[in-house]
């Protein structure tokens, strides 16, 4: 199995640079022309999605095709949908090696994809959505986490969240500690939870990007987020004092046993219910499980009890506290080769429309106005978190497995774990890291 999927992803790396050495690989429009000149000709068109099919976006968007398909017979929006992340990404870089994308099509702000956007493949969304009129609607930073390092911007956002700790007062009084102030406090709290007969932290280690985020706070805070951008370029390194900070970090959570017994075989709905059943004291979440855990749908038990806390800083930091991971979920990306009248008439009607129908569902978007419709049955923490996200600050903190290239991910995925479980040491971890790291960047960067 593994020697078949290192074969296709070969076979895909080839093809896309085949596709770059050959031209653009766009025989339609011109990524900066948004505005193509022609007749409205109503057609189906598909987008080819990562997002659950009962989720607010697609329902959203589904609702707004309906009503543009009314007025224009013949048009019509099909859902490619593949909520599975990791089978997306092969679905999608597949079509993107065969030149098959569809009008629309999901994408993170990866190294793959900033290279379909060099190549031409992609519509310029910054220059789209001014076109359009509904630039200045959007929040800064859910603008901002599209970006690619040189700012420009080839995806459209449909979602907004804060990454946030949650955590059990409660939990948190019996055993004597506090809200951590800085990251640097974790080991002690999680000691101190362990003693009073509780998890510290609930962890999804079973999909590793939740893992992956705990190594990329501590760089964060001490480097800030130019630290990413060149390490996963080769022009920074593991070994530099913000990697070995981390190294150590996670190493010591390991040691004062902060996760769950069996962390890396836990998945998402079993953390969360570790949780929300009381029996783990912090739950690191976004802002899109309000509905969860700031509401009446939370059990009463804990209800009360519930609060969160943002990214604490360190002593020295470079960010300031209101500076954290704020996704603005994963973008959509408009195809140049198949970017027509229609198309783009489409997106300017949803697109207006958009905001004011998804606030409606009470989820957090990614515009500035309208303000999300609390629900009836919300807790005080929903109207505080709706809040919190109108205060973060211009430097984000981004998730680093949409930052490096694929295979060091993947090293570096695998030796987190063992990392936290103690079968290697931090200087073996950055030693290891700091080879897969010289050995694909160059490659995959060039």
């Amino acid at each position: 199995m593994k020697k078949t999927l290192w074969s296709a992803a070969a076979a895909l790396a080839v093809a896309l640079t085949a596709t770059a050495c050959g031209g653009s690989g766009n025989t339609g429009t011109s990524p900066t022309d948004v505005n193509p000149k022609g007749q409205i000709k109503p057609h189906a068109i598909s987008w080819l999605l990562s997002r659950p099919a009962d989720g607010a976006v697609i329902k959203t968007m589904e609702s707004l095709a309906g009503e543009y398909a009314k007025d224009h017979p013949g048009f019509k929006l099909n859902l490619i949908t593949t909520p599975d992340r990791p089978s997306y990404i092969q679905k999608y870089e597949t079509l993107a090696a065969a030149n098959k994308l569809p009008e629309l099509f999901d994408t993170d702000a990866t190294p793959f994809a900033e290279k379909l956007a060099k190549q031409g493949r992609m519509i310029d969304a910054d220059k789209l959505l001014r076109s359009l009129g509904v630039y200045d609607n959007y929040r800064p930073s859910a603008l901002d986490y599209q970006r690619f390092d040189d700012g420009s911007l080839y995806m459209v956002p449909f979602e907004y969240g804060i990454e946030v700790f949650w955590y059990n007062k409660a939990l948190l009084e019996k055993a004597g500690v506090k809200v951590p102030t800085s990251l640097d406090d974790f080991p002690a709290m999680c000691t101190a939870l362990r003693k009073s007969g509780v998890t510290p932290i609930a962890l999804d280690g079973q999909d590793q990007w939740p893992l992956e985020r705990y190594m990329a706070y501590q760089p964060f805070r001490v480097a800030g987020p130019d630290y990413i951008k060149s390490l996963k370029t080769g022009k920074a390194s593991f070994s530099d004092p913000a990697g070995q900070k981390a190294a150590s970090w996670l190493s010591d959570l390991g040691e004062s046993k902060c996760f769950e017994d069996g962390f890396s075989s836990v998945g998402y709905a079993d953390a969360q219910a570790l949780f929300t059943s009381g029996k783990a004291a912090v739950y690191g979440i976004g802002s899109w499980e309000l509905g969860s855990l700031a509401t009446d749908a939370l059990d009463p038990a804990v209800r009360n009890d519930v609060d969160y806390f943002t990214l604490p800083t360190v002593s020295g930091s470079v960010t300031d506290p209101n500076e954290y991971v704020a996704p603005s979920g994963i973008g959509m990306a408009v195809n140049a080769k198949t970017f027509d009248p229609l198309v783009r008439d489409f997106l300017k009607f949803a697109l207006s429309k958009y905001a004011a129908a998804y606030a409606a569902t009470g989820a957090l978007g990614p515009t500035t106005t309208p303000a999300p419709t609390i629900p009836s049955n919300a807790t005080p923490i929903y109207s505080k978190a709706v809040a919190d996200a109108d205060k973060v600050g211009k430097r984000l903190a981004m998730p680093w497995d949409t930052q490096l290239d694929p295979t060091t991910n993947t090293t570096l995925q695998q030796q987190l774990t063992l990392l936290v479980q103690g079968q290697v040491t931090p200087e073996e971890f950055v030693s290891t890291m700091d080879k897969a790291l010289d050995e694909n960047a160059p490659k995959y960067f060039k």
